[in-house]
């Protein structure tokens, strides 16, 4: 295991979003909670708030520390998936609850976590140093007209069909 790892800030429900994570991805669990002592500003005592999970084997710090910092895309996890169905599972499992799509393979989820589902066929078709420019071109400008990744519409507009 590396020294560097994420740590992510939730105003109130560190420990609820956890949990939420390591019921969707293998490889994941809690492996600690710490409480907030008494002289904690803006935490009430006892309520959950330093988590330590891991996600699909990294591991993730996350704390519930009041709403003075949000959680925006300018950071996301990155699900790279082997086919439609992992794209299909990851994508229902992460949006419920309250998430919400955004575009070309990415959503927030209901704590407001950015993620990328992306297949790994998508870089063989578009930045492969093997992939055909022209297909290269019409994969991506129909990856850029999805939410949710379709891997055969992508091959579809590479193959120029």
């Amino acid at each position: 295991m590396g020294i560097v790892r994420p740590h992510l800030w939730y105003s109130d429900n560190a420990l609820e979003a956890a949990e939420f994570y390591v019921s969707v991805f293998p490889n994941s669990r809690i492996l600690d909670v710490v409480h907030a002592p008494a002289d904690m500003p803006g935490v009430t005592k006892g309520a959950p708030f330093v988590v330590t999970f891991e996600l699909d084997g990294q591991r993730v710090d996350a704390i519930s520390a009041g709403p003075s910092l949000q959680l925006d895309a300018a950071f996301s996890f990155v699900v790279d998936c082997a086919d439609q169905a992992e794209i299909d599972h990851y994508w229902d499992a992460l949006l419920a609850g309250g998430g919400q799509e955004v575009a070309c393979g990415w959503l927030t989820d209901r704590f407001g976590l950015s993620w990328q589902v992306v297949p790994t066929r998508l870089m063989e078709l578009t930045l492969s140093p093997d992939a055909d420019p022209e297909g290269a071109a019409r994969a991506t400008q129909v990856m850029l007209t999805q939410k949710k990744l379709d891997i055969a519409a992508l091959e579809a507009a590479y193959r120029g069909e």
